[in-house]
């Protein structure tokens, strides 16, 4: 992905030298919860994301306490989130005025290492990247991405990108009341009926995600050759499907709550392959259509 030159945004909150760093301490089955972190890539709910974590066994509320050092990687991913965080603001401003759906507010992409406080609660690097419509802010660990390539191998720049375009997908689905409708629907209904609702709303965040990079590539010219096909291979590879292979040897779909491998890449390469935001209905569709 070409980002030289690139305009850096100024909604970018880092904490990674402040509060809570390091490991968490103890925890059993260290396997599944690391399977467990990939799932949730994409968990726009940080509740369902501490819940799932738990239910595999769960982490202590120990840390191993060490200051946070920036090493010239983590520097490069810094610069490449803010910098994506900026083609966010460029394509879906310029998308919601097309649209008529006012102005876009911008997200803050906040920036941490091992713990960090949210509007939606308190989390660890173990949640993985989230979305909390409480505050409306993107949190991220930059050391997520290495462990993308180290538990998936789940690599490139483009596919760092499109985690943090999903999540700003789920930003995008609150402006439109989209996020809130479902959250308000899923309160009411089974676990197994919400999770179909989970899906749905993670499947319009991949496809969010890919008409973000189809735009900003007609924008700046930022693709380049393999980066989609990395990015759908990351896609496939956080399907539910696949993970629970991974972990359990078996899949259990009512379980489901991101969409199936297939799914997921397809409604992403959908987005890429149109860039129009109108084309990403994952609601009105039966359930077994999607």
């Amino acid at each position: 992905m070409k980002l030289d030159g690139r305009r850096r945004s100024n909604n970018v909150d880092d904490r990674r030298s402040s509060g809570i760093s390091g490991k968490a301490v103890g925890g059993g089955i260290v396997g599944i919860i690391a399977i467990a972190v990939i799932t949730l890539l994409s968990g726009g709910d940080l509740g369902d994301v501490v819940s799932n974590i738990m239910s595999q066994g769960g982490i202590t509320n120990g840390y191993e306490t060490t200051e946070y050092v920036e090493d010239a990687e983590d520097a490069r991913l810094a610069q490449l989130s803010s910098q994506v965080l900026a083609g966010t603001e460029d394509v879906w401003a310029k998308v919601f005025k097309e649209q008529g759906w006012g102005e876009y507010e911008a997200p803050t992409l906040v920036l941490f290492h091992g713990a960090v406080q949210s509007g939606c609660g308190s989390a660890t690097a173990q949640t993985g990247p989230f979305y909390c419509s409480a505050d409306q802010k993107v949190y991220l660990d930059l050391d997520f991405f290495k462990d993308m390539q180290q538990n998936i191998g789940g690599s490139g720049d483009f596919a760092y990108a499109y985690v943090i375009a999903h999540e700003v997908g789920h930003h995008v689905q609150y402006l439109l009341g989209t996020l809130t409708e479902a959250h308000t629907a899923m309160s009411k209904m089974s676990e197994t009926d919400a999770n179909k609702v989970s899906v749905r709303l993670e499947l319009q965040a991949d496809f969010y995600a890919g008409v973000w990079a189809h735009q900003d590539n007609e924008m700046f010219g930022s693709l380049e050759a393999g980066d989609v096909e990395k990015a759908l291979d990351v896609a496939a590879k956080i399907g539910d499907d696949y993970l629970q292979r991974k972990a359990y040897g078996k899949e259990m779909p009512e379980t489901f709550n991101h969409g199936r491998s297939e799914q997921r890449a397809r409604w992403l390469k959908k987005g890429i392959a149109t860039g129009d935001p109108l084309q990403g209905d994952t609601f009105s569709p039966q359930y077994s259509s999607l």
